[in-house]
């Protein structure tokens, strides 16, 4: 198996023929105090499976910040792979929808992605203090 894409965005979405679509991918959050709340973000995830991985995956994903404490509770799925035999492989592709969150502190978060129990990929999440644009006058 294989993570094509793992982002964190804006919004995303999947249409009914697996189609994901995002939109506004970042890394960083600018707050102008802690604590802050954000109104809403996606996790947009793709993964590709070779004909032999057919069958139920378990996916997790978890959100933790510096100190590995969980920001939301771990997110839980399984998925059921199958596709034509004469296909190499076949994708999945899902989107995670986070809304009102609040970060009490600056710093590093971690959105991780395990697939069967294995660590498959890891997002950072920085929420930094917004620079001041005000410049002095001389």
């Amino acid at each position: 198996m294989y993570v094509e894409i793992f982002s964190l965005c804006d919004a995303a979405t999947v249409d009914i023929g697996g189609k994901l679509n995002i939109l506004g991918a970042f890394d960083t959050i600018w707050a102008g105090g802690i604590p802050v709340g954000y109104p809403h973000f996606a996790v947009a995830l793709r993964i590709r499976f070779d004909n032999i991985e057919k069958g139920e995956h378990r996916l997790v994903v978890n959100f933790v910040d510096a100190d590995g404490k969980h920001i939301i509770p771990s997110v839980n799925s399984l998925v059921n792979i199958n596709f034509p035999s004469e296909q190499r492989s076949g994708s999945v592709s899902s989107v995670l929808n986070i809304q009102m969150l609040r970060f009490e502190n600056y710093g590093e978060y971690s959105i991780d992605l395990s697939i069967d129990g294995v660590t498959k990929a890891s997002l950072p999440l920085y929420v930094r203090e917004q620079p001041n644009m005000q410049r002095e006058a001389s």
